[in-house]
């Protein structure tokens, strides 16, 4: 009776399985038929591995989506352009999730099963595009396929101030370097990372420009550019990198700020923590910081030397009257000096830990570091104006 029973029993799971698989097959190509119907011309149908990995996807998005899934937009009544940026290397998993957080897409899933239903997963093109929040994701999906705007490459490297990011961008036929400054400099609070300047701070985008190789659009508006390096700062610098800069006691501006100056000061990549470390040391024991960079931003471009970043002279630190000469005023300068990139950022974050209060120069770009102001300058003597 009981084999009897299990017989039964397993007729039916039989029966059901079966039932299923063709519910799955027969609701997936009835969802393939009507996406299809008015859009092509009516050709013989061979079933393949393809077709049924897409009728499977496609009774997917129709039970978990419903009807329209892929006509489907953000918000309809917004036809506002936005920039968005695909990066080398970007799989479709990055790709949905920004545009979800810049509110394109309602669903980073529904994007990513739906790029996989219409084939477009691996065919997403490296570039820069215009997208708005009024497209329906069928149609931002095609944009990326093949919508890129023309664009050009051009690296900004760490360290540099804002005037310098706009030649090098003029240079490189992206924007106008004035118009690139004229809108650089006007203030932005909508982004979180740029709402906590402490008062008195400057309102322009000193520090936040984030040095990087970009794919940029030839003969863009300043806008569009800026957007792009405000959205990879955005990108590059984590949550939890910015969380740790929280828990510092100072504000992520702050923290950008301070970077700056290492990033300026650091030559050696291994010497970055530690120079972090001795300026953590010297605001905390209310030294002065006397960074020499932040004269030398204070001092601007010298005709005579044709340059931007000219070196400071001794008398200079206490006769160039500034709130960014850390040799006359004690703590954090107004702001940014110039951009840092992660890596200053992270060292800034997570100093080296270290007795040092000082440091010098040796003249090869490497630095010479003292505990104590006489051990300071013994170095001097040693090595000398370098």
């Amino acid at each position: 009776m009981n084999s009897l029973v299990r017989i039964g029993l397993r007729f039916i799971t039989l029966i059901l399985t079966l039932s299923i698989v063709v519910f799955v097959l027969v609701g997936g190509f009835w969802y393939m038929w009507q996406n299809a119907k008015g859009q092509a011309p009516q050709v013989s149908f061979t079933i393949t591995a393809e077709r049924l990995e897409r009728t499977a996807m496609g009774t997917y998005l129709r039970l978990r989506y419903g009807e329209g899934a892929l006509d489907r937009a953000a918000r309809p009544e917004d036809h506002q352009e936005v920039t968005f940026v695909v990066e080398p290397g970007e799989s479709v998993y990055s790709v949905a999730y920004n545009l979800k957080q810049m509110g394109l897409v309602e669903d980073a899933e529904l994007f990513r099963r739906a790029s996989q239903y219409l084939g477009a997963d691996k065919d997403i093109q490296v570039g820069v595009y215009t997208l708005r929040p009024s497209m329906t994701v069928q149609e931002i999906i095609r944009e990326l396929q093949h919508g890129r705007l023309p664009t050009v490459t051009v690296t900004i490297p760490e360290g540099k101030r804002m005037e310098e990011v706009a030649e090098l961008l003029e240079q490189a036929g992206v924007t106008s370097a004035e118009e690139f400054l004229r809108v650089a400099n006007q203030p932005r609070t909508d982004m979180p990372f740029l709402t906590d300047r402490p008062a008195g701070s400057p309102l322009h985008l000193e520090g936040f420009l984030f040095p990087d190789t970009y794919e940029m659009p030839k003969d863009a508006p300043a806008e569009r550019v800026i957007e792009i390096m405000l959205q990879n700062w955005d990108r590059r610098v984590s949550p939890e990198l910015r969380a740790k800069a929280v828990e510092t006691g100072k504000t992520l501006y702050e923290i950008i700020t301070l970077a700056s100056i290492v990033e300026r000061e650091a030559v050696l990549p291994e010497e970055r923590a530690l120079i972090a470390g001795v300026f953590w040391n010297r605001l905390n024991r209310g030294m002065y910081l006397q960074a020499d960079p932040t004269v030398s931003y204070v001092k601007g471009y010298d005709e005579g030397q044709q340059r931007w970043w000219p070196g400071m002279l001794l008398e200079e630190a206490s006769t160039i009257n500034s709130p960014y000469n850390t040799y006359l005023n004690p703590g954090l300068p107004p702001g940014p000096i110039c951009s840092p990139g992660l890596a200053a950022i992270q060292a800034t974050i997570e100093p080296a830990k270290t007795d040092y209060l000082f440091f010098r120069t040796r003249g090869d770009g490497s630095h010479v570091f003292a505990v104590t102001y006489e051990e300071h300058l013994r170095n001097q003597e040693l090595y000398g104006d370098k």
